[in-house]
């Protein structure tokens, strides 16, 4: 019969035993234990330590990033690419999860998580904001963050905002990387094998 316990790229992979459940502090501290809470809290020591790692601190994404997007550069600077293992993270800062629902116990964090193997996103669900005023907040916020010069901020979306004004019920979901999903189950390294009509170059443009 057929196993839970499979092998990717000559490394093990369980799937059959609960799934590891972690915060993105509680991930970096795995990787880091020499860092406390309170330094995972504090903007100045996380920028220090992205420069460590190299990152560059005074790109517009980090140089006006809050304590919510520090702490996700620091996690997948340091903590990402080590979730071998099935691992949901959880409790994403609000500042990078602007469509997910705040928590009822932490304001600071939102109803979402991401499913992390071997070291890749794998899956993002979350429980849909639902609350039009809370959005257009959120949407401020991330409008002006891309007047700032962050690229992957959002626009406001007035339709949606109108739309929301109407009503929707409580709602969740989920997106599933297929093509990642895809490599783990036919053993592939490089996304591209998986990719049904995968980006091509120009014939005179090597």
């Amino acid at each position: 019969c057929g196993s839970a316990v499979i092998t990717y790229q000559g490394q093990s992979l369980d799937l059959e035993s609960p799934f590891a459940r972690l915060t993105m502090v509680e991930a970096i501290r795995i990787e880091r234990p020499e860092w406390s809470i309170d330094q995972l809290g504090d903007i100045a020591f996380i920028k220090q330590q992205l420069g460590v790692l190299g990152e560059d601190i005074n790109a517009p994404a980090l140089r006006h990033a809050g304590l919510g997007a520090l702490q996700l550069a620091l996690f997948e600077a340091c903590a990402e690419s080590k979730l071998w293992q099935p691992t949901f993270i959880v409790d994403y800062p609000v500042e990078v999860s602007p469509l997910a629902r705040a928590s009822d116990h932490d304001p600071a964090t939102t109803e979402r998580f991401e499913l992390f193997m071997t070291g890749r996103e794998i899956a993002n669900g979350f429980s849909e904001l639902n609350d039009p005023e809370d959005q257009a907040a959120r949407f401020h916020a991330q409008a002006a963050a891309k007047e700032a010069g962050d690229e992957e901020a959002m626009f406001y979306d007035a339709d949606y905002i109108r739309a929301l004004e109407y009503g929707m019920p409580p709602t969740g979901g989920c997106g599933i990387g297929i093509d990642r999903l895809s490599m783990l189950l036919t053993d592939r390294a490089n996304i591209r094998d998986v990719i049904l009509f995968p980006a091509l170059k120009r014939e005179d443009h090597p």
